[in-house]
């Protein structure tokens, strides 16, 4: 994350905090409205944590690509699936031409 993002995230973090005030001014101490307050607390800690490790660079960042798997859309060779069963009928033991 840049400076600018974690300025934004801190900037966000701060609007919540003034949301969740008004809810609690409005709902007093109820379970759900701790539970609030201490999701907002866990929210500056991992913020905090965040902003004073180093990112991760993405693989793609080096130049290596992920490999492209193309998996072709041609029938398959109805030899493949000679013993095989058909699913969700219970199975079929006869010819199947």
């Amino acid at each position: 994350m840049t400076t600018s993002e974690f300025a934004t995230l801190r900037r966000s973090i701060e609007q919540l905090r003034q949301s969740v005030s008004g809810v609690r001014g409005a709902f007093g101490d109820a379970p759900e409205v701790r539970r609030l307050m201490n999701d907002l607390e866990r929210l500056e800690i991992d913020a905090a944590e965040l902003a004073s490790r180093e990112p991760l660079r993405p693989a793609h960042s080096s130049g290596h690509l992920p490999e492209h798997v193309v998996v072709p859309d041609t029938p398959l060779d109805a030899s493949m699936f000679s013993d095989a069963d058909d699913e969700g009928l219970g199975g079929y033991h006869g010819d199947r031409s």
